[in-house]
C-alpha cells in the first residue's frame, strides 16, 4: 500500500469519527443529511459483499468491517436515538435520480457480468454521488456548525487523496481502474465549492457561509 491511499483511508476514518464525535458531544444529527447517510450504508454494504470470500488482509478486512459497522450505527442514531433533531424539510433531496442512474451505469460499465461485481461498480458510481444530499443541504441552511464542516473536510479529502493513488498505482504498478477513475474525479470535484469556503472561511477561524 502506498503512502497515498493510506492517507486517504486515515482521512475517511477521520471523517466518520469526528461525526460520530459531532453527535454524540452535542446530542444531535443537526446539518447532517440521514439521506447521504443511508446512500453510504448502500454503497458499504454492496461494496462489500466479498468481505468473508475474498481475504486480502487483516488491515483490508478491518477497515470494511468498521465502514460498514459505523455507517449503520450513525443511520441508527439519526433514525432512532436523535431522531427529534433532524429536519426532513431541509433533507428533500431525490435519492432515486442518484440509485437508478448509478444501478443503470453499474449493469452497464464492469468489469465481469456477475452479481458481485455489478453491485461494485454501482457502489462506486454511488459513492461519488452519495455526499449530494448533504451538500444540497448545506446550500438550503447556507451556513454549518465548524465541527460539521470539519467532517466534510475529512470526508472530501480521503478522495482527493486517492487521486495520486492512482497516479501513483499506474507508474509504478502499469495498472488503472478507470471506473474508480472516474467516479473519484466526479466525487472530489463535487467538493470544490465546499473547500473553497472551508479553506478561506473556517480555518481562518470565521463560521461557514456559503455566499448569499
Amino acid at each position: 500500500m502506498n503512502i497515498f491511499r493510506f492517507i486517504g483511508d486515515m482521512s475517511h476514518l477521520a471523517s466518520i469519527l469526528i461525526l460520530l464525535h459531532k453527535m454524540q458531544m452535542t446530542r444531535s444529527c443537526r446539518g447532517i443529511s440521514f439521506k447521504t447517510q443511508a446512500l453510504y450504508v448502500t454503497v458499504f454494504l454492496t461494496r462489500y459483499l466479498d468481505l468473508f470470500f475474498n481475504f486480502v488482509s487483516v488491515y483490508n478486512s478491518l477497515m470494511k468491517l468498521f465502514f460498514i459497522g459505523t455507517s449503520c450505527y450513525i443511520l441508527y442514531l439519526m433514525r432512532y436515538k436523535y431522531r427529534p433533531t433532524h429536519d426532513p424539510a431541509i433533507d428533500t433531496f431525490k435519492v432515486e435520480y442518484l440509485v437508478g442512474p448509478c444501478l443503470i451505469l453499474g449493469l452497464i460499465f464492469n468489469y465481469e457480468f456477475s452479481i458481485r461485481e455489478i453491485l461494485w461498480s454501482f457502489s462506486i458510481f454511488l459513492e461519488s454521488v452519495a455526499i449530494l444530499p448533504q451538500l444540497f443541504m448545506l446550500q438550503r441552511t447556507g451556513e454549518a456548525e465548524t465541527i460539521t464542516t470539519h467532517y466534510l473536510a475529512a470526508l472530501g479529502a480521503y478522495r482527493a487523496f486517492y487521486i495520486p493513488n492512482w497516479i501513483y498505482r499506474y507508474a509504478t504498478e502499469g495498472s488503472v481502474d478507470p471506473i474508480s477513475v472516474l467516479a473519484g474525479i466526479v466525487q472530489t470535484g463535487l467538493y470544490i465549492d465546499f473547500f473553497y469556503v472551508y479553506f478561506t472561511r473556517v480555518l481562518q477561524g470565521m463560521k461557514f457561509e456559503l455566499p448569499a
